[in-house]
């Protein structure tokens, strides 16, 4: 239920009118030979496409957008088969460049562009660690598994639980040092909200007055006003 809540409340985000103010994404998928390149933004349980353009070879493109304020965009590539492409970006006025593969279209991006993006590269470098480690120890269970190990199993899944609780309070912590940031109230609704409300509270009274008026930050406050309005 919480997690239906929160993926509510981020789709509300994206429900404002635009503005004047542009955003440009640049970029070039290396391997590319043809493709349409889409920049798109979720709005309710739909995503619209802002622009699109179809691509030659490796040549460097270009979309543009109007942004009222810093949200989560995604960048597709419609390569005319089955497959999704796609990359997700934290976008804001001004320019922001994607460099990428076709082979890894969304491992290999490398996103330079808002200071919001810049916060979110730091976070998700850190939690690739959690998250490559985990795979890990999944492996390494199923294999005991196979082998009737059930004793070294169930130490690799007491391991892998021990590293979902580390990756929580990090990001837990990480929230909270940027806390004026639009970032923060972005990873509490994305990766938090199963949280302990409590929790919650905590990074959504530590935010600025800034991000706290900004749209996940309201988004925050309302997704912690329908949980305790649920458990009461």
């Amino acid at each position: 239920m919480r997690k239906i809540i929160a993926l509510l409340s981020l789709s509300l985000l994206f429900n404002c009118g635009n503005s004047n103010e542009s955003l440009t994404v640049k970029g070039h998928i290396k391997g590319l030979k043809k493709g349409t390149i889409y920049l798109k933004k979720a709005n309710d349980s739909t995503v619209v496409t802002l622009d699109s353009v179809t691509v030659h070879g490796e040549a460097p493109f270009e979309l543009k957008s109007s942004i009222d304020e810093p949200q989560i965009l995604f960048l597709y590539l419609d390569k005319n088969d089955a497959k999704e492409n796609r990359i997700s970006f934290f976008a804001d006025q001004g320019a922001t460049e994607i460099e990428t593969t076709l082979k890894n279209f969304a491992s290999d991006a490398k996103i330079k562009g808002s200071k919001q993006q810049d916060i979110l590269n730091d976070y998700l470098s850190m939690t690739s660690k959690f998250n490559e480690k985990g795979l890990t120890l999944i492996t390494e269970k199923f294999k005991a598994l196979n082998i009737n190990d059930t004793t070294l199993a169930k130490e690799k899944e007491d391991a892998f639980n021990n590293l979902e609780r580390r990756k929580y309070l990090y990001t837990t912590n990480f929230a909270l040092n940027n806390k004026n940031s639009e970032v923060a109230p972005y990873l509490a609704l994305t990766e938090l909200y199963d949280a302990n409300i409590k929790l919650l509270d905590t990074i959504n009274n530590a935010l600025t007055k800034e991000v706290k008026s900004s749209l996940y930050g309201k988004n925050l406050q309302e997704f912690i006003d329908k949980i305790k309005t649920s458990e009461n």
